[in-house]
């Protein structure tokens, strides 16, 4: 017993380095054929795996996409997906690496937008996806990281009257639950359209 235990204890003194060694040449193989061939998928890959992570472990991605000339776009509510994403060439920043913005939130958003089509305001936006899982801070925290930035108003205008816009959509969406549908909504009329006033946009103020 004491001659097997003592060849297994020598074993153990390079057999398990080797072993690791051998699992980690193989690792940076693929990803280096990964990197090689697949820059843009492969970083896109390593930011959504850094979600929730150190900062500093993003950043470190988001500057090797910066010297393979890859640029990394803003979040948007009309061409982001829930984790960083190719587009165009460049990598487009996931929804759910916002903070204090969770998977039900994305989930909702994305939802509203494959059936619909795009979003074409705050508004439509509002009006569209399921308030009940938004609320008035992870609005805010969309607003700030830019996700509204390709529609109609500024950051400045939304933070100014996002909550009387949602206030709006809020009382919408209720009705609907409800089943209350407008005289106008049945003649396939928009209440705007009808002279029912003013769209909720037109409560965000003018802002430069």
């Amino acid at each position: 017993a004491e001659r097997i235990f003592a060849k297994i204890e020598h074993f153990a003194g390079y057999g398990f380095n080797k072993s690791h060694s051998a699992a980690y040449a193989v690792i940076s193989y693929r990803t280096a054929y990964l990197k090689a061939h697949y820059p843009i998928e492969y970083l896109a890959a390593l930011m959504t795996n850094a979600i929730g992570g150190k900062v500093e472990e993003m950043m470190k991605y988001f500057a090797e996409a910066r010297d393979l000339g890859v640029s990394v776009l803003g979040p948007d509510v009309n061409e982001s997906e829930k984790e960083f994403a190719v587009c165009g060439g460049n990598i487009r920043y996931g929804l759910a690496a916002i903070k204090n913005i969770g998977e039900g939130v994305v989930e909702a958003i994305l939802a509203a937008r494959n059936r619909g089509g795009r979003f074409q305001d705050f508004e439509d936006f509002c009006n569209r996806v399921d308030l009940r899982v938004l609320n008035s801070r992870t609005i805010e925290c969309l607003i700030r990281a830019g996700a509204f930035d390709s529609l109609r108003h500024t950051r400045a205008q939304l933070l100014d009257g996002y909550e009387k816009v949602i206030e709006v959509a809020q009382e919408r969406q209720r009705e609907r639950d409800l089943g209350q549908i407008s005289l106008f909504e049945i003649m396939g009329e928009s209440e705007e359209g009808a002279g029912r006033g003013p769209s909720a946009l037109g409560l965000l103020r003018d802002v430069p």
